[in-house]
């Protein structure tokens, strides 16, 4: 019994992050010229907030507390004197998970507020033992992005032009303004070195009540899909605040391990960019 216990516990830790890694696959990382353009000057870009820092639990199954994951934003300068974004998510395993399985894993990315897109991405992932890194360089005046995976070698790989890291599309989604029911939208995103199209359904608005208070919410559904079929990665909904800071509520999604939600605990809301 410890053994099947400890081999989901394997698996549920994992997905502590992954969870959040899912959700970054099946949201838009690449923005057409036009919604970018509209990002880089529009007043919505002031959800991109220094010093927000947004917490969740994740749990698993409905029947315990699988682990802790936190979204923050920060600033950096660029070596030209401009000033950046940097985005950040750590998420680490809790109770009887942590007990079995240790996890511990963060993402940063470097997004240019300026221009709307990504300029780094770094992920470290800790399971166990076990251990991988990958770093993301993305050179947008030749349309690709350096790749590199703990100590191997580089690679360099073609990406769609104006293309965003998987955390910064989070807060890309963020920015944008037209939620209107029933609509869907279909972008690109880079993942794992593929290039994947996601159609994004709004499918209402509802009232979520979570620990850190109740919200007029717009609800999110996720469909993605490789070479033009739709794969099933599990299905994914995201509540958004209906407001001018869009802050993720709440989130739900099935994976093979079992149904995941992440639920937000607690928000401290940073000062807006002007």
């Amino acid at each position: 019994m410890t053994s099947i216990l400890r081999a989901k516990a394997r698996q549920v830790g994992r997905s502590v992050i992954v969870m959040f890694a899912s959700l970054m696959l099946l949201l838009p990382a690449v923005i057409s010229s036009d919604v970018r353009s509209a990002i880089a000057v529009s007043p919505q870009v002031t959800v991109l907030q220094p010093n927000e820092s947004l917490t969740y639990s994740v749990s698993w199954s409905n029947i315990f507390t699988a682990g802790i994951a936190v979204l923050e934003v920060g600033s950096e300068t660029l070596p030209e004197g401009r000033s950046a974004l940097s985005f950040v998510i750590t998420g680490h395993s809790t109770g009887v998970v942590e007990e079995l399985f240790h996890v511990h894993d963060m993402a940063r990315s470097t997004f240019d507020p300026l221009i709307g897109q990504s300029l780094s991405y770094n992920l470290k992932e800790v399971y166990g033992k076990k251990q991988r890194r990958r770093e993301l360089t993305f050179d947008t005046a030749h349309g690709t992005v350096i790749s590199k995976l703990n100590d191997d070698a580089t690679e360099i790989l073609p990406v769609p032009v104006h293309v965003l890291d998987p955390l910064s599309a989070l807060y890309v989604l963020r920015m944008m303004d037209n939620f209107t029911i029933g609509k869907s939208t279909v972008l690109s995103v880079f993942e794992s070195g593929k290039n994947w199209s996601v159609e994004i359904q709004v499918l209402g608005r509802e009232k979520v009540t979570t620990p850190a208070g109740e919200f007029d919410a717009i609800k999110l559904r996720t469909y993605p899909r490789y070479e033009g079929v739709f794969l099933n990665k599990g299905v994914v909904f995201l509540w958004l605040s209906d407001d001018d800071r869009k802050i993720p509520l709440l989130i739900k999604s099935s994976l093979k391990v079992g149904s995941f939600v992440l639920t937000l605990t607690e928000r401290k809301l940073g000062e807006k960019v002007h």
